[in-house]
């Protein structure tokens, strides 16, 4: 039976540091499941809609306000899709796209539906891309680049791994961005002790923007799912960070891995 993974890609990783969509990092992640898809289901959670949405239209008197992201996300999104169907099609990987709001993992019946589909395409070697639906919810637009919809998406197909692509290598000591002698943490399985070393500064990233990340691990943990905070703008990441190639920070659940209320 195949190890299942959830794969979260922000924004950030999908522009490779510019403000276009990088066709070259999407096809280094498809070559990545390419060679690893005989192992691993692998489920992509993507970013990027209002990206790629910039990159074609430019409307003037549309801002950072919640709508006009939502009307930016609207055009994006099928374009993202486009995108990687193209690359993803140069490598024979077909994709199918779910997009979803969190209503669909508080009602039973959609829980049990979306899982079901999920499942589906898995077993016709289809990779599901999904995002937040954001022209029906804002929870993303506004907090976590789909940080905890990524947890919640490992948490509904009981996946063993979720590989969340950062902009640094995991989780420091301190602030990478501030200080020089900040180290990576290469492994931690104590939630509490997470706590000390988030530093939100500037433009809310602090340390590799762990404080989203940090609720998406919680998420995980209560399913006992093992979390890899990874640097996404590495070519090959995915894979190396499986086999431990690279440094990155491994989140590993015990029985006793939790918050305190």
């Amino acid at each position: 039976m195949k190890s299942k993974i959830v794969v979260k890609i922000g924004t950030s990783i999908l522009t490779a540091g510019t403000k276009k969509i990088s066709r070259g990092k999407i096809e280094d992640i498809a070559r990545q499941i390419e060679k690893l898809k005989d192992n691993y289901d692998i489920v992509l959670v993507s970013s990027g809609a209002i990206a790629t949405a910039r990159q074609f239209v430019n409307i003037e008197g549309w801002d950072n306000i919640v709508q006009s992201k939502q009307a930016l996300s609207a055009i994006g999104q099928p374009k993202l899709m486009q995108i990687y169907s193209e690359v993803f099609g140069d490598f024979n990987l077909k994709i199918a796209q779910c997009l979803m709001t969190y209503r669909d993992f508080e009602n039973e019946v959609s829980r049990t539906n979306t899982s079901n589909t999920i499942s589906e395409l898995l077993a016709h070697n289809y990779i599901p891309i999904i995002n937040e639906n954001d022209t029906v919810a804002v929870e993303e637009l506004i907090l976590g680049d789909n940080d905890k919809l990524s947890a919640m998406v490992a948490n509904l197909i009981d996946a063993d791994k979720l590989i969340i692509a950062s902009d640094i290598d995991g989780l420091f000591d301190k602030n990478p961005k501030l200080y020089s002698d900040a180290k990576l943490i290469l492994e931690i399985s104590d939630l509490e002790s997470i706590g000390q070393y988030i530093e939100e500064k500037d433009n809310g990233l602090g340390t590799g923007g762990m404080t989203s990340k940090v609720n998406a691990i919680k998420i995980c943990f209560e399913k006992q799912i093992t979390v890899y905070i990874v640097n996404g703008s590495k070519q090959n990441f995915i894979e190396d960070s499986l086999n431990e190639i690279i440094q990155f920070t491994k989140l590993i659940p015990t029985k006793k891995s939790a918050f305190k209320n």
